[in-house]
């Protein structure tokens, strides 16, 4: 399929948060930017538009994207969305797969073909795997959400790459921008698209040191000890942020 219009919805994720690049609008790439980019060879019609948000958790990006994303037609949509739910220490899954549901149908409504994501299993990281069993529970509803609508589903709980830490930003919560790259060849796969886009490559992981200690506190100290401290405040790193392409623009 020829793609003409894609609108991208979400959060950091896919605003391209860990992928750094500032001559792009918000200072991002990002896979979605990656994807729109190889869509967009030899198409001179096609346009793309990415109105996620850092920070955002459900129901904002519903209140502030979903509608803006309908208006514009489009024949591509992708949505992660939850995610930051998932992180709040308390959370009604059930009622976010209510409100997740019902925001997949308006899209599928469109058209377009949309494109929903798993959450990842982060079990093997020390900090997140106690958000193990909520992850699993909200990729099974996710699941039967894409099913009920005609969604596909991007399964990044299965994605074993991902267990490599270059794979990851220093924050270990979002992507590196080889991390983005990767899941910008694996939805570019999933759509069948041709591109132009390898891995990266690697070289052999480096073995546990006490460098790789000392990073770990260093981690604690400016990435977990301050994102706790937001969740007390109820801030966000999306606070006074815009969407970096807030209407369908040539790539």
């Amino acid at each position: 399929m020829k793609f003409e219009r894609y609108v991208a919805l979400g959060d950091s994720f896919t605003e391209g948060v860990g992928d750094p690049d500032p001559v792009r609008p918000n200072g991002l790439r990002g896979w979605a930017d990656l994807v729109a980019e190889e869509l967009a060879r030899d198409n001179p019609e096609f346009g793309y538009a990415n109105l996620a948000v850092r920070g955002r958790l459900l129901r904002p990006i519903l209140d502030e994207q979903l509608d803006a994303a309908v208006a514009m037609r489009p024949d591509l949509v992708t949505i992660y969305a939850g995610g930051n739910n998932l992180m709040r220490p308390k959370l009604d899954l059930d009622a976010l797969a209510a409100e997740y549901d019902e925001a997949v149908g308006k899209l599928a409504a469109t058209g377009a073909r949309v494109l929903v994501w798993t959450a990842y299993d982060g079990s093997w990281a020390p900090v997140f795997r106690i958000l193990r069993g909520r992850w699993a529970v909200y990729n099974e509803l996710v699941r039967e959400i894409a099913d009920r609508h005609g969604a596909t589903i991007v399964d990044f709980w299965r994605f074993a790459e991902y267990r490599d830490l270059r794979m990851w930003d220093f924050d270990r919560l979002h992507m590196s921008a080889a991390g983005h790259r990767n899941m910008a060849i694996r939805v570019l796969d999933l759509l069948g698209a041709a591109h132009t886009l390898t891995p990266a490559e690697f070289e052999a992981a480096p073995v546990v040191s006490a460098a790789k200690r000392a990073e770990d506190r260093r981690w604690a100290r400016e990435f977990l000890v301050p994102w706790i401290g937001r969740r007390l405040r109820g801030t966000s790193s999306g606070d006074g942020v815009a969407p970096k392409r807030p209407a369908l623009q040539p790539v």
